[in-house]
């Protein structure tokens, strides 16, 4: 039996076109019968009427995914003309949203491209995250989009990974009044970095409840309202002394707090141009 092949047109990558094709090909395909080429970035006539050419002389199908409305118009003229059966993958669905929306598609090449490198911006962001958490390697401050600094419990992490979520590279420093802060932190601009306070009573029920997760008394001196003033008095010194917006997280969800962070940054992002 002579091999089916699915020509795959398309004016980008034809990653789409490709799938739906093996998709719908897998439910036939016992015995190898199906080849698919994919013919990626088509933006002219000339490589539409070469791929007819070709798949005229073998039992083929096109599958295709043209945005521009006239390669869609010559394709399917190419494809009647050398009868060859055509399917376009995007435009039945385009329509559809059309009519529904009662707008107008775009008809711009690689928007689906365009989203995926978001995706991975958003992968590489988290990556960065997790790897310079809670001070782990200093020499990542420098190369973060944003660094929160904050005495523990203010919410560093979780921030620092929602933040990730919308593309942004957090790390986070924990400030600790025996722990000199790491050189990086006085190398990086002020507008980068932002300070992560809040009230002394609420931290201390923090740091109890904390306590109690992991199974252990809440008079440690980690829980001690001393040790805790202590700790914050040293942060608000070290913010004051880099210059750094503060933002108090007490009684804040994860999400505002991500939120007023995303203002400064934007902000300072705006005042350095």
């Amino acid at each position: 039996m002579e091999n089916t092949v699915i020509y795959v047109v398309s004016d980008s990558l034809g990653e789409t076109a490709e799938f739906v094709a093996r998709a719908a090909a897998i439910q036939f395909n016992a015995n190898g019968t199906f080849e698919i080429r994919r013919v990626p970035y088509v933006n002219n006539k000339d490589t539409l009427e070469e791929v007819m050419e070709e798949a005229s002389g073998t039992c083929s199908i096109i599958a295709y995914t043209l945005v521009i409305p006239e390669l869609r118009d010559e394709l399917e003229r190419l494809a009647k003309l050398h009868k060859i059966p055509a399917v376009d993958i995007m435009g039945p669905l385009m329509d559809a949203l059309a009519k529904a929306t009662s707008k107008a598609p775009k008809r711009e090449v690689g928007l689906l491209h365009r989203l995926d490198d978001q995706y991975f911006r958003r992968v590489e962001a988290i990556e960065f995250a997790v790897k310079y958490d809670d001070g782990k390697d200093p020499r990542g401050l420098l190369y973060a989009d944003v660094v929160l600094i904050g005495v523990s419990r203010t919410s560093k992490t979780p921030v620092s990974m929602y933040l990730a979520h919308k593309r942004i590279k957090a790390a986070n420093v924990p400030i600790v009044p025996e722990v000199e802060p790491p050189a990086e932190l006085l190398k990086i601009h002020p507008r980068k970095i932002i300070g992560l306070t809040i009230q002394p009573q609420l931290l201390l029920q923090i740091r109890q409840e904390r306590l109690k997760s992991l199974g252990l008394t809440t008079d440690a001196e980690y829980a001690n309202m001393n040790r805790i003033q202590k700790e914050l008095a040293y942060a608000d010194r070290l913010m004051a002394q880099l210059g750094c917006p503060v933002i108090d997280v007490s009684n804040k969800a994860i999400e505002e707090t991500a939120s007023m962070v995303l203002e400064v940054y934007y902000r300072g992002e705006r005042d350095a141009k």
